[in-house]
């Protein structure tokens, strides 16, 4: 039986993180993922394609320049799905010829096969060789589980991968249908939502909440929101799904539970994912997944140890942020913790990236955050269009709004909607985690013309409204009147 300090079931970015870090620390590490290819659900059908679709999309509609040429305006004539699939298959070649290179360079093996617990330190890995399953069993100091998520399937939905798709199956295979209906107003449903939009297919969100992305600040979700109806996307918010059936012609039809009727050409069901848990044997290990968990794992948040301490669990299988970002990070902190190295504080705010169109950032506190925290705090926002360099892009969306606490100017929170969100909001990032102030953005230069002059914008907008404070409004008090000699 081969033996190794370190087992990582799941290649994707929280395992290939881990293993490296491991690697680079001096253990033998080995990565078992059912999938041919490494990657894991981040390349193969989540994150990378996803974005790579949205770039593809906003360049071959000519999105980007229709401020300017007008609504008609068009890169291409005709989209095809084989020109979404190109780029796709070229990025997803790309990205998996890294992480090979990753894994040689560090030591790091690889096994393709379905790793089952046997024991809490042993991994059964089952995989097909000439038409029969051969079972491999190794065994391993420390464990990791970070087999990442599918898509969430309720019996009721007739998925069929023609014209009734998951998350997973739509992006393996994609395609232009004349109009799509999207359930499931999440992170990946509106990202597909919108993408599909700027490509002029006629696109319905259905979401059961009144309200998209609660984990975002109210007003750049509004700002989107807005956006998204300004070019005739049919949301239907506060509206559930009862169920799907099919015209004469084979055609899905979404009933909401109201009885309102939904007809188009193709249906995205991409109301949430569960953890990939249910053929590891998690028994075995000592592990137990609660009911109403959907297969994501319970750990320590800052060690990433699970109830059994050898056996981690980290990434989407974890549950929310679930973005590639955290889960690296995650990783790393694994592999330190396992293995004696320090971990960094976690008191460091991640940003979060949603890559709708337009696509939204954030980075620390939004408004209600300050009020239920009782935080006195000023905004100050800046709008893409009334910038220059928003105006030579014909740039029509997006706002970058600053938040800071009112007595200390301390920066406590960045939200971005519009043009390059998930990239100006690193700056932003810098500074909060760094204790900064909006001072920061007042006294220092930026590149001009640059969509980051915004900050400056912003950051003046609040030092304007900073000026306004409790004492200016306090009445005069009445000069005493001297005594009388």
């Amino acid at each position: 039986m081969a033996r190794y300090d370190f087992i990582v079931l799941g290649a994707g970015p929280a395992g290939r993180r881990a293993a490296i870090q491991a690697a680079k620390l001096g253990k033998s590490v080995v990565v078992v993922d059912e999938r041919a290819k490494v990657g894991g659900v981040s390349v193969h059908t989540g994150t990378i394609p996803s974005k790579t679709l949205r770039e593809t999309a906003l360049n071959l509609s000519g999105w980007r320049e229709r401020a300017f040429y007008g609504q008609g305006y068009r890169t291409r004539s005709t989209i095809c799905s084989d020109d979404l699939d190109q780029r796709i298959g070229k990025t997803f070649d790309y990205e998996v010829a890294v992480l090979e290179h990753q894994f040689a360079r560090n030591g790091v093996q690889t096994i393709t096969g379905h790793g089952i617990f046997k024991s809490a330190h042993e991994i059964a890995i089952v995989r097909e060789i000439g038409g029969s399953q051969v079972e491999e069993v190794i065994e391993g100091e420390k464990i990791l589980i970070s087999v990442g998520t599918r898509p969430y399937r309720p019996a009721h939905i007739p998925f069929n991968s023609t014209n009734v798709f998951d998350s997973d199956s739509f992006i393996l295979q994609p395609q232009m249908p004349s109009s799509l209906t999207v359930v499931g107003g999440g992170v990946i449903g509106l990202e597909y939502a919108t993408i599909f939009s700027a490509l002029d297919i006629p696109v319905t969100l259905i979401e059961p909440n009144e309200q998209l992305l609660p984990f975002m600040d109210r007003e750049i979700v509004d700002h989107l929101v807005q956006s998204m109806r300004e070019r005739g996307m049919n949301l239907r918010l506060g509206c559930s799904l009862s169920h799907v059936h099919f015209s004469e012609s084979g055609d899905p039809i979404c009933q909401l539970a109201d009885g309102r009727l939904i007809g188009s050409k193709m249906v995205l069901f991409a109301a949430g994912r569960e953890g990939s848990t249910s053929g590891l044997n998690l028994e075995a290990a000592g592990l137990d997944v609660k009911p109403e968990a959907r297969g994501r794992l319970e750990v320590d948040r800052t060690t990433f140890q699970t109830s059994v301490p050898h056996i981690y669990a980290a990434g989407d299988v974890i549950g929310f942020p679930s973005l590639a970002s955290t889960s690296m990070e995650q990783g790393r902190a694994v592999a330190c913790h396992a293995f004696g190295d320090a971990i960094a504080a976690d008191d460091q705010k991640p940003p979060y990236g949603v890559y709708a169109v337009p696509e939204l950032s954030s980075v620390g506190m939004t408004e209600d955050d300050a009020r239920k925290a009782g935080i006195p705090y000023e905004c100050g926002i800046a709008r893409f269009k009334e910038t220059s360099r928003g105006h030579i892009m014909g740039l029509e969306a997006g706002i970058l709004k600053l938040i800071c606490h009112r007595e200390t100017r301390k920066l406590i929170g960045v939200h971005v909607v519009g043009e390059g969100a998930s990239e100006l909001v690193h700056i932003g990032q810098a500074v909060l985690n760094l204790g900064g102030t909006i001072d920061y953005f007042v006294e220092n230069s930026f590149n001009y013309p640059t969509l980051a002059e915004g900050y400056k914008v912003a950051a003046l907008d609040l030092w304007n409204r900073l000026q306004v404070t409790p004492a200016a409004h306090k009445a005069k008090k009445p000069k005493a009147k001297r005594k009388a000699a």
